[in-house]
């Protein structure tokens, strides 16, 4: 028995497209997070770079459960003396639903290079309209 190892060069990418409307954040951002790092093929190898390209449209549409949207706080720091800041995570839908899927999507990945370099392939847009249309993505089938 020969045990399987993926070449980079050999990964095969696909695009995938997901409409956040109505869909609960965390629910659809952990199917986002196995396809990113490639855990929905057989030929996954834990330390390639194997995952798919996800694009997210619709970003300002999605669901909170209970009140986290009045309630969850997210912590930034400014790097100044007494710079730490909150701001409420339904605000920041609002005004940037991007850093939202960023920062929930970047804990879900490895704290590594290889992390970094998965994330890179998450695109996300606040309206329905992308410039991907040339790659052909498939839709993403999520379960609620």
């Amino acid at each position: 028995m020969n045990t399987f190892m993926a070449k980079k060069e050999k990964v095969k990418r696909n695009w995938y497209i997901v409409d956040a409307k109505d869909k609960i954040l965390g629910r659809m951002l952990t199917t986002v997070s196995r396809v990113l790092q490639g855990k929905h093929k057989p030929e996954y190898t834990p330390h390639v770079d194997v995952g798919d390209f996800v694009i997210i449209t619709n970003a300002g549409k999605v669901k909170l459960t209970g009140k986290k949207m009045e309630e969850k706080i997210h912590y930034y720091v400014t790097h100044f003396q007494g710079g730490l800041r909150k701001r409420m995570v339904g605000k920041t839908l609002e005004t940037a639903p991007d850093k939202v899927f960023r920062r929930s999507v970047r804990r879900m990945l490895p704290r590594s290079r290889l992390g970094k370099a998965m994330l890179r392939k998450l695109k996300v847009y606040e309206g329905a309209e992308h410039p991907h249309l040339a790659q052909q993505p498939k839709e993403l089938v999520i379960r609620n």
